[in-house]
Order: structure tokens, then sequence, then C-alpha cells
């Protein structure tokens, strides 16, 4: 299942590890592991350091080992969201039509 990981370094956490020069090749190492999609760097609402990764997650119980390492790297705050491309919605189609003759009132 395609997911969005959004990632939120905490500005003190990302500071140092900018400072130890290994705020990079942290990410580089976590992102070479995970195998990405697609991967956007940004700073967030709350003026963090941010990320949006889209990968492929085939069973819930890959959680941890996509979690632990921005966890224990960065303290980052996570959120994953299951997400769809438009072939995917367009494959959804007929479920969504479903859903609208049962429930659509």
């Amino acid at each position: 299942m395609r997911m969005l990981l959004r990632v939120s370094i905490p500005v003190e956490t990302g500071n140092a590890a900018a400072k130890a020069g290994t705020l990079g090749a942290t990410i580089e190492r976590i992102l070479a592991d995970l195998k990405p999609e697609a991967a956007y760097f940004f700073g967030d609402d709350e003026g963090q350091r941010a990320g949006a990764i889209v990968f492929d997650m085939t069973d819930s119980s890959q959680i941890p080992a996509v979690a632990e390492p921005w966890f224990l790297a960065f303290n980052a705050k996570l959120s994953f969201r299951p997400i769809m491309n438009p072939q995917d919605l367009a494959t959804a189609g007929p479920s969504i039509a479903a859903a609208a003759r049962q429930y659509g009132g």
C-alpha cells in the first residue's frame, strides 16, 4: 500500500545534527533503507524541518522499521497515511460508485 510519511524534526535536534555535520547523511541513510517513491523536504507550519515521503508498505508490521530511525536519530514526530495516485483512484471508482448507490441517500 502506498503511504505518506510526514516527518517533523524538532529545531534543536535538527540544529545539533546540522552543526555536527550529520543531518544530511543520516537522512540519506534512512531514505536508502526506505527506498521511497518520492521524498520532499520543507519547513513545516511550526517552523521545524519536515519531510513528506511516499513509500510502499506491504504490512503494518513495517511501521517500527520505518519510524524508529526517525525517532532515534532526530526525536522526530511522524504521521502515516495511506494515499492513492490517480491510477489507484481510477481503480477505486467502482467501489466509490457502489458506496454512493448504497449510502448516498
